[in-house]
Order: C-alpha cells, then sequence, then structure tokens
C-alpha cells in the first residue's frame, strides 16, 4: 500500500533549520489497520500531512501503491488524495451549515456527480455509521460522536484504498471512543488500510501494529497487543 524509505523533512525557522522527521522508514501493507504513537513535537502530524499528500518532503522517497509521491502540482495531488486517501480528523472539519448528508456529499460534488445521485449516495454512508435519521441536521445538532460518525462516512464516500485518521477520538469521551474505535475496525475488515495517529494507548491497542515516532525517527513498530496486552476490543 505505501513505502517510506530514509524521508527527511526540515523547517526553516528564522535562519535555522529545523530537522522534523529523520530517515524514516516503514511500509504498510494492504488492509493493515496501524497505529502512529508519539509525544508532541516527535513528527507526527508532519507524517500525517506527508501521507496525506498535504505537504512533500526533502529527501527519500514515498510510495503509494506504485506511484512515487515527489514533489507533485497541486491539480496531480488532489488527483491522488481523491483515488487513494479519506481523512478523519480530531476536529471533524464538517462545514456547519450544510447538514450530514450534504456534508457526506461534499466529496461527489467535486467529482462532478449530480445532486441526485450524490445524495442518493450519501444517504447509503449515512445508513452505513447508523446516521440515516440524521441527514437532514447540521453538525450543531449533534453529539461529538455523531459528528464523527459523519466525517467517516464523507471519508468512506470516495471509496478510499487508505483512511488517515488524525486523533480521530481525542474530542470524545471513552465510551464514544470505543464506538468510534469500533467502527474504524469494522471499515478496515472491509479492506481498507487504516492508520490512526493517537496519543491513546487504548486506541493503539486496538490495531493490529504500533509505529512509534520520538524526535522525528521510528523507534518501534510491534503488534499492538505485544505493547498493551492488558487492553483488548470490548464485546
Amino acid at each position: 500500500m505505501l513505502r517510506l524509505d530514509k524521508v527527511n523533512k526540515y523547517y526553516r525557522v528564522g535562519t535555522h533549520s529545523l530537522h522534523v522527521l529523520r530517515d524514516v522508514d516503514f511500509e504498510v501493507a494492504d488492509g493493515e489497520f496501524v497505529a502512529i504513537m508519539g509525544a508532541s513535537g516527535s513528527g507526527k502530524s508532519t507524517l500525517l500531512n506527508i501521507l496525506g499528500i498535504l505537504d512533500d518532503y526533502d529527501s527519500g522517497e514515498y510510495w503509494l501503491g506504485d506511484t512515487l509521491i515527489r514533489s507533485l502540482s497541486e491539480k496531480k495531488a488532489a488527483n491522488y488524495r481523491n483515488r487513494f486517501i479519506g481523512f478523519v480528523f480530531q476536529s471533524f472539519n464538517l462545514l456547519p451549515f450544510k447538514t450530514a448528508l450534504e456534508n457526506v456529499a461534499l466529496p461527489l460534488y467535486y467529482q462532478g456527480i449530480s445532486r441526485r445521485k450524490r445524495n442518493q449516495i450519501a444517504e447509503q454512508y449515512l445508513e452505513r455509521v447508523g446516521l440515516r435519521d440524521w441527514a437532514d441536521h447540521t453538525p450543531s445538532e449533534m453529539s461529538g460522536g455523531q459528528k464523527q460518525r459523519v466525517a467517516i462516512a464523507r471519508a468512506l464516500i470516495g471509496k478510499p484504498r487508505l483512511i488517515l485518521a488524525d486523533e480521530p477520538t481525542g474530542a470524545l469521551d471513552s465510551e464514544t471512543s470505543r464506538q468510534i474505535m469500533d467502527l474504524m475496525a469494522e471499515i478496515n475488515k472491509t479492506g481498507i488500510t487504516v492508520l490512526v495517529v493517537t496519543h491513546d494507548p487504548e486506541v493503539a491497542a486496538r490495531t493490529s501494529r504500533i509505529i512509534r515516532l520520538k524526535d522525528g525517527k521510528v523507534v518501534d513498530a510491534e503488534h499492538a497487543r505485544d505493547s498493551f496486552p492488558q487492553m483488548q476490543a470490548q464485546p
């Protein structure tokens, strides 16, 4: 699915150069469910932006499928994002003036699909996440868990091969977090690769593998249940 080979990223801070990612190497196979963990400042967000083709890197190689992702034009980058990737964010990133149905249908608008057709498809995806009855509600009328389910439906509607989730449970209580991770696990079982950036060990324990970052380097990549054997998915 994806492979990083000695990827480095620098940011210019005044007259200094900040080395944010340092020779990052790892692979994620099709259908894996992986957590990326690390303390604040470890490079998690920068790495996620590179994986999501939202930011470029300075050296090394990032392969998505059979394509080397490097210095793409915005048009080509947007094309690869639309074809391969669905995003889920901690802050949901829903448009407040649009209904749940309209938020979920939005990616299909950019694909030129008619309003009637995209709304029909959006209804199906809302039903998939258990929110068909909330189709006409705006985000202000929904709980955090409901908003995250809408965001997940929006991420899925483009039929991505890869879901990138940035702290998807960070704004949720523990029970709602468990429900969202149940949904992520169900999505993964359909064959979609899922990468979750998290600081929460209970969230990481629900995945099959953990990639740990420290000071911009990969320091470990172990099975989740080896790291947290006492934390299992609840029935």
